[in-house]
């Protein structure tokens, strides 16, 4: 049980970490040549972090952008001799390396994407079986929940299977270790950080995986209509389960009671397919990443 909740997150990228603190952030990768390069920069601050809902769904966006960025740059540091295809050499030469305007448009399309993967396509098939099986309309719901589920677990699972994606996933773990050593108070060392546990209950896991069920409960009284419809009106009230499910989350990660380790649990056990264990050299860069931004003030790092 840690001492206290930090303030503090972070990102498992290629070969590294990125940490957010309340007034820095830092992203650490292992270069080819087993160095870790550091690179240190102001936190981006949430504009609506006073309001609940809004500050959620805002919370999102700053993190869709800054994760891709975060991860691009990443891969370029950890794979620096890399082949750049011919895309990205189009758009680096056409609007820079670091241009936002594309940094954006990418981070949305992944949001997109996932958006038709676990909340459009369970709809669509659920509508094609019910027309081809009689009698299924008054389980549609109960169907669609069923594949919602099934789809991201999937997911989940083959993605994990991909040895780049394993490898992200270790550093994952060493993140959230690195976080529990920082939480108890004890000195921030491999050997300290190792015996850690590695499921945190603010993980963006948790976050994803408690929004689909969130999803699940307020779709549930969406009328089957149509499946267009039904699909517009999942599109309207995307950014309001975006809303609560960071207040879930945030709740869960403030307190420790039987509630907030209620709303942890479905997450806790979703983190087994995507927080691994970690090797040293791995947790020496969550290590080096958590220092830079442990802010000097300790009263800035409650939550």
């Amino acid at each position: 049980m840690s001492k206290f909740r930090t303030s503090i997150g972070g990102q498992a990228v290629m070969e590294g970490i990125a940490m957010r603190g309340p007034d820095m952030t830092c992203l650490s990768v292992r270069r080819p040549d087993g160095t870790i390069q550091q690179e240190v920069s102001p936190s981006k601050k949430n504009p609506f972090d006073r309001y609940p809902i809004l500050r959620g769904i805002a919370s999102m966006v700053i993190a869709l952008e800054s994760g891709y960025t975060f991860l691009l740059h990443s891969s370029d540091i950890a794979f620096p001799d890399q082949e750049e295809d011919k895309l990205d050499k189009w758009l680096n030469e056409h609007f820079g390396e670091n241009n936002k305007v594309i940094n954006y448009g990418v981070a949305l399309l992944a949001g997109l994407m996932s958006i038709g993967l676990f909340m459009f396509l369970p709809t669509f098939i659920t509508g094609i079986i019910a027309k081809v099986i009689p009698g299924l309309d008054v389980y549609k719901t109960f169907i669609e929940s069923i594949l919602k589920i099934a789809i991201f677990i999937i997911y989940i699972y083959s993605a994990s299977r991909m040895d780049e994606i394993a490898r992200v996933f270790k550093y994952h773990g060493a993140e959230h270790k690195t976080i529990f050593c920082y939480e108890n108070g004890e000195e921030l060392t491999v050997e300290n950080v190792r015996k850690q546990g590695r499921f945190h209950p603010r993980c963006g896991t948790s976050f994803t995986f408690i929004t689909l069920l969130i999803s699940i409960l307020l779709f549930s009284f969406i009328p089957w209509n149509s499946t267009l419809s039904r699909i517009f009106y999942k599109l309207l009230c995307l950014p309001l389960i975006m809303g609560i499910s960071y207040e879930f989350i945030r709740y869960a990660g403030r307190h420790d009671n039987t509630l907030s380790r209620l709303l942890s649990f479905p997450g806790l056990l979703v983190q087994r397919l995507t927080v691994f264990e970690p090797e040293d050299d791995m947790i020496e860069v969550a290590i080096n990443a958590m220092k830079a931004v442990i802010p000097e003030d300790p009263e800035k790092d409650k939550i």
